[in-house]
């Protein structure tokens, strides 16, 4: 951890030596970079980049699991399910943590609810209107 305090304490200096500020000749570079910022810079640095740690990384993660709970909590009967690998189906019956889908004629699975991908749903517009013959 010395070693990287210390390329930061060079930088800054290369920084300041840059701007003309600050004599920096002679003077060991961690002991110039400790005397010339404040304590709680650091702290703020390290905040800082634990925030954008967590905005970049685990913030997207938390909210595609929350999506996908979502996803699951709405599966009901008669909708249209695509799972994560990749199998088209209609769900026939939903269990707690299970569904049964209807894959073809005769054919249904029994697939964990963890898998459902996608759900589209027939809406009332989509169905194909047929005309009554009298």
């Amino acid at each position: 951890m010395s070693s990287i305090a210390t390329i930061f304490a060079q930088v800054t200096n290369a920084a300041a030596g840059i701007a003309g500020t600050g004599d920096t000749a002679g003077v060991n570079p961690v002991d110039a970079a400790a005397q010339s910022r404040p304590a709680w810079s650091v702290f703020l640095m390290y905040g800082l980049l634990l925030a954008m740690v967590y905005f970049a990384f685990f913030r997207p993660q938390i909210q595609a699991k929350k999506k996908q709970e979502a996803t699951i909590k709405s599966a009901k009967t008669g909708d249209r399910i695509v799972t994560s690998s990749g199998i088209h189906g209609v769900i026939t019956n939903v269990k707690d943590s299970t569904v049964i889908v209807r894959v073809a004629d005769n054919v249904k699975l029994e697939i964990e609810k963890s898998h459902i991908d996608k759900i589209t749903r027939d809406s009332d517009s989509e169905k194909p209107v047929t005309a009554k013959v009298s």
